[in-house]
């Protein structure tokens, strides 16, 4: 057997030794019944029911709406009725006695705030009505979800045939987006372990082997939803159907690459002595385990650079994600080893190990790929990152941000609803942007949004008894457009003029801040994430050199996947835009999660490099993990492309940029680009770590044995 020489390694043969013993199974029933206890004891988290909060609460939109409380009316939050034909026609005179008769019954749904009754009001062209309804201002999650529900039903309870009613506004919008998320994470969780289990049982060919992984894993994933949620709350962060489906996408991805890693390792043990199987998986462990530690620690601590995010939704996310990871991980190094070792080879029925096959490292299509790529490493290198740098320019011109009724990839009443008001009323009429300042500066202040350009009309709309005055402005571009935030960045400088403590908000304002909020979260985490990312690499291979090139090349693949995602949605799958998060979630991912299989590889490479050299050492490394690293590829791929169940725009992109990344990861980078730029650097990549003298010494024995 061939092996570098090791340095003792008390805690993983400690480790290794408690997880694989005769009775290990005692420790994996323990850890399952503590998993089961938290189940139990820790309540079921609403957070699918809520809509995301994208906003921090300083943000300037934010701030008008907590400072509209103080006005009249400002505890509600305000809804519209839209009725139209299905045929385009106009609407009779029946129509709108109708479409009042609709609003009346609306009017005495619970949740809707007491006021007095407001007409239907038919639009210029006659072809639409609107009427307005206020709810109570404190309906969140579920009783916001009934309630909009609610409304609609009453709507549509009596109308005429051919008219149809529509129920839009933000309450609405909220309550449609957490909607589309009911029952739409179970869908995700059934097609993801679907897919888990169709991959591992092509990748062990067996009909009994991949259930032991895959109920580990799922077990550990209902355990991580209600800690992640758990932990969240109590650090005071909410969440929504995103971040609970994401992370459950982490959880499946993450942990199934965790144990391919340990079961391909322990099926290469036993290849060596198949009788002696609690060896193979003590032998498996106490080398696996560093890896997928680290890996672990990779993209938790990256998870975690999202605390840095003003969004409280991102920060929420980062909180779950990362608790849901130790949780997979813990699961993978704890509890499946002890049933690995409960049923021996036997789980690889009808491949089961034999002793005296061929040795991975040199023998084997990856190791001819491997084999071949180091021998032509500077051409392949060129061509390599020329491409990837060419798929890269996809992201050039990328449009970034989804307006509001872009969100849905399946209709939704409020976005239909929008669309009737839009083609029927003038634009901004029916939500105009909102003017908070100080009473005595009315004057200055009204004077100043009428001189700010792009204004369609002003009108004063009360004050409060705290000394403010509110305008209702309403802006002569459409909504969430390039010409909107403009005309809201200048309202803000003019009205600024008058009165330094002047606020805008409103949806426009929303929108505007939410795009800002995104380039300051992405200009702070995207670097912290390349300091996680290159410390946890300094500290597990002790080089000067290797985390440098391992993360350029990561981030050039990253860039190269951004590229090419962002093109299919744009152009193929005609996406108006990226959405503002999609980029820095794409970013995190594909960096933590491909540093993984960069992982899995050089800690190999570096087992073998003392024994073998340079480039004998990532050749074995590469025919070693070449299957196992392809099959956890294609599993988290296929994972996160499963994102597309989904019914928002956002996680779709998502998971098209990270399953196209993964495989670009997968097949390029670990294949391709690092086994020839380790070839082409030779011995110094490893320096400190070994000598580069002790190496070349090394790759001189090798070349001239063979």
């Amino acid at each position: 057997m061939h092996r570098a020489p090791e340095a003792r390694r008390p805690i993983w043969d400690r480790i290794g030794a408690l997880v694989t013993g005769r009775r290990s199974w005692a420790l994996a029933l323990l850890i399952a019944a503590v998993g089961g206890a938290l189940l139990g004891l820790i309540p079921q988290s609403g957070a699918d029911q809520q809509s995301p909060v994208v906003l921090p609460p300083t943000a300037e939109s934010a701030r008008v709406a907590e400072l509209l409380k103080q006005f009249p009316g400002g505890d509600t939050a305000p809804v519209l009725l839209v009725i139209s034909r299905d045929d385009g026609s106009a609407l009779s005179p029946e129509d709108l006695a109708a479409a009042q008769q609709a609003r009346d019954r609306m009017a005495g749904v619970d949740g809707v705030a007491p006021g007095p009754p407001m007409p239907v009001i038919p639009a210029t062209d006659s072809r639409a009505a609107i009427a307005p309804l206020a709810l109570n201002g404190d309906l969140t999650g579920f009783a916001l979800s009934d309630t909009v529900t609610a409304l609609r039903d009453a709507a549509r309870a009596g109308l005429p045939d051919g008219v149809v009613a529509h129920v839009t506004g933000g309450p609405a919008f909220g309550a449609d987006i957490a909607n589309s998320f009911s029952g739409a994470n179970v869908t995700l969780l059934a097609v993801t372990g679907a897919v888990v289990a169709l991959l591992l049982i092509v990748t062990y060919r067996s009909p009994v082997l991949w259930l032991v992984p895959l109920l580990v894993i799922a077990f550990a994933d209902r355990i991580a939803a209600v800690v992640g949620a758990a932990v969240a709350e109590a650090l005071g962060m909410g969440g929504d159907g995103s971040t609970s489906g994401i992370t459950s996408v982490l959880v499946f991805g993450a942990g199934t690459n965790y144990a391919l890693l340990l079961i391909s390792r322990y099926r290469e043990e036993l290849r060596r002595d198949p009788a002696a199987h609690r060896t193979a998986l003590r032998t498996a462990v106490r080398w696996a385990g560093p890896a997928i530690v680290a890996s672990n620690a990779t993209v938790v601590l990256a998870l975690l650079t999202l605390l840095l995010a003003q969004s409280p939704t991102t920060r929420s996310l980062g909180v779950q994600a990362a608790a849901g990871l130790v949780v997979a991980a813990i699961f993978v190094l704890l509890v499946l080893p002890p049933l690995l070792a409960l049923f021996g080879p036997k789980l690889f029925w009808p491949f089961i190990p034999r002793a005296g096959t061929e040795e991975l490292t040199t023998t084997g299509a990856w190791h001819r790929i491997a084999d071949w790529v180091s021998g032509h490493a500077g051409r392949v290198a060129a061509v390599s990152i020329l491409s990837l740098a060419v798929l890269a320019t996809g992201l050039v011109g990328t449009p970034v941000g989804l307006s509001l009724i872009d969100q849905f990839r399946v209709k939704a009443d409020s976005v239909t609803g929008f669309q009737t008001l839009a083609e029927h009323f003038p634009s901004g009429q029916t939500d105009p942007t909102r003017v908070i300042a100080r009473t005595e500066n009315t004057e200055a202040v009204s004077a100043a949004i009428q001189s700010a350009p792009g204004i369609a009309s002003v009108q004063p709309a009360g004050t409060s008894s705290t000394g403010l005055t509110q305008w209702q402005v309403v802006l002569d571009a459409a909504p969430a457009t390039p010409q909107a935030f403009t005309t809201v960045t200048a309202l803000r400088d003019s009205v600024r003029k008058a009165d330094p403590q002047a606020l805008v908000g409103g949806t426009d304002a929303q929108a505007l801040d939410t795009k800002w909020t995104a380039v300051r979260d992405q200009k702070a985490i995207i670097p912290a994430i390349l300091i996680v990312v290159l410390a946890v690499l300094y500290l597990l291979l002790r080089s000067a050199l290797a985390p440098l090139v391992l993360v350029g090349a990561t981030a050039l693949s990253t860039l190269a996947a951004l590229g090419m995602g962002s093109w299919v949605s744009i152009h193929l799958l005609g996406f108006p835009a990226l959405d503002n998060t999609t980029p820095l979630f794409a970013f995190l991912f594909l960096v933590a999660l491909g540093v993984d299989y960069t992982i899995f590889l050089v800690t190999r490479a570096k087992e073998e490099t003392p024994l073998w050299g340079t480039r004998g050492g990532i050749v074995r490394a590469v025919s070693a993990t070449g299957a196992v690293i392809t099959s956890a590829g294609l599993v988290l791929a296929a994972v996160f492309c499963v994102l597309g169940v989904l019914p928002l725009i956002a996680l779709t992109q998502l998971g098209i940029i990270v399953g196209l990344g993964i495989l670009l990861d997968t097949f390029v980078v670990r294949t391709v680009v690092i086994p020839a730029l380790f070839t082409l650097i030779g011995p110094r990549i490893w320096w400190p770590a070994f000598r580069p003298d002790d190496i070349e010494r090394t790759d001189a024995l090798v070349i001239e044995s063979a």
